[in-house]
């Protein structure tokens, strides 16, 4: 049913607007923002945050790998999630998936853009088992999805095939790829994995089968330029970096996502700008695996467009991963508020991440606006981050040093998912992912 929630402050596309009212129609769907007044459904609503990138399965991980092995690395740690994802069923993808999505709602991500590469049984056989966990988990988190079926096809650079560790990835062609996309549900673009698993020259193939499978606005993400080591090798192999290499294979747009691009040039980076491409920046584990720090601060100054990912899921916070990104600027430039406009930092950025995630997960989210759906984060006045600050201020305060405990509520689609960090039936979910991971992991 119509609805009407009315607050005392809004983040609105042009920034704060105070004593506002949010109509919002049977579908869940924004109709109009206008002036309103108290009793006041909540503080300050803000738009819920799209996770741009996730690998669901991956939250299995968290806390495994970290005691040092000599020189550690990405690609260390990627054999512990090689040795994950070759041991798990659907019926237990499930149960991770539909945790780690209750995570990311209390967090206040109120969308999942799912990079979903797990596709086989264990032992590679064809079927749907694994993406139906997922999309069940989402659907039973109450987490809306936008799911990107992966395309693998080689084991790296030089073109090798699939590894056994990565027969679980791995389509055969192309075609047999489209083929699988064409029966996904709710598939709502394709991410080609990296330049290591899909040679560009397969790239334009796939574009042409996209377009006409899901049409030519729909989403395209692709992991690229992440690590030094990568860099280097295609380099040495092509004469081109990775995200030249990219390029000159295929027009790059406003559908096409660059995953990472830690290691970006600033030709790069103004290449992807000039072609309104995107980015996606997953902060927290891009400092989990030790890639280095994406130059955020002249990205977004000079009009780029970014989104945010929880990636690997070691952590599932929406203002943590800002925080993260702030601060990395920080650290790399010895300087404060890198991110910041003449009107802070938190409401900004938040806006900016916001938009860019909408833009990466092809939905009608991401501001509060009409024809936007009602995804909403609602604050906490009396929360001890924002004790003493009004709306001018609470959104900086919150990104400096607040936690999801700050969040009152989380709207989706009008619907209130989440109440103070409690949602949809969470000891029983959070018992069932922990009996998954004691099995799992006793596997040895």
């Amino acid at each position: 049913m119509s609805q009407t929630l009315t607050f005392r402050a809004i983040l609105g596309p042009e920034g704060l607007e105070t004593d506002r009212a949010v109509d919002i129609d049977d579908a869940g769907t924004i109709t109009a923002v206008r002036p309103g007044g108290a009793p006041f459904t909540g503080f300050l609503a803000i738009p819920g945050m799209p996770n741009a990138h996730s690998h669901v399965f991956q939250r299995a991980l968290a806390g495994r790998g970290e005691r040092a092995v000599g020189a550690d690395s990405f690609w260390t740690w990627r054999e512990e999630m090689y040795r994950l994802a070759n041991t798990l069923e659907p019926g237990e993808l499930y149960h991770i998936g539909r945790h780690a999505y209750a995570e990311m709602l209390r967090a206040g991500f109120t969308h999942v853009v799912e990079f979903h590469y797990l596709h086989h049984l264990r032992d590679g056989t064809r079927g749907a088992e694994m993406t139906d966990a997922v999309l069940r988990a989402s659907a039973d988190a109450g987490l809306s999805i936008t799911l990107l079926p992966v395309l693998y096809l080689t084991s790296g650079l030089d073109g090798a095939p699939p590894s056994d560790r990565q027969r679980r990835f791995a389509h055969e062609s192309v075609d047999e790829f489209l083929d699988a996309v064409s029966r996904t549900p709710r598939a709502g673009g394709v991410a080609p994995h990296s330049l290591r698993a899909v040679p560009a020259t397969a790239l334009g193939e796939l574009v042409e089968g996209v377009d006409g499978l899901l049409g030519r606005t729909a989403p395209i993400h692709i992991h690229v330029s992440e690590q030094q080591a990568e860099v280097s090798e295609c380099v040495e192999r092509f004469g081109r970096s990775p995200i030249d290499l990219l390029g000159r294979a295929v027009e790059l747009s406003p559908r096409w996502h660059l995953v990472h691009a830690t290691h970006a040039t600033p030709d790069e980076r103004r290449s992807i700008r000039d072609a309104a491409a995107g980015v996606v920046l997953c902060p927290a584990t891009e400092a989990y695996l030790g890639d280095g720090v994406f130059e955020a601060r002249e990205h977004l100054m000079d009009g780029g467009h970014a989104a945010i990912g929880t990636d690997s899921n070691v952590r599932i916070s929406a203002i943590e991963e800002l925080r993260t990104l702030e601060y990395g600027q920080r650290l790399r430039d010895r300087a404060r508020a890198r991110l910041a406009t003449p009107a802070g930092i938190g409401g900004p950025l938040w806006s900016w991440l916001a938009a860019g995630g909408a833009r990466a997960a092809g939905a009608a989210i991401g501001a509060i606006e009409p024809g936007r759906r009602a995804d909403l984060v609602v604050l906490r006045e009396d929360s001890d981050t924002l004790a003493g600050h009004d709306a001018e201020t609470a959104l900086d305060a919150w990104l400096v040093g607040g936690s999801d405990r700050d969040i009152e509520a989380v709207y989706t689609a009008g619907r209130r998912a989440v109440e103070r960090g409690i949602g949809r039936d969470d000891a029983g979910v959070r018992h069932a992912f922990a009996r998954v991971l004691r099995e799992i992991w006793s596997r040895g």
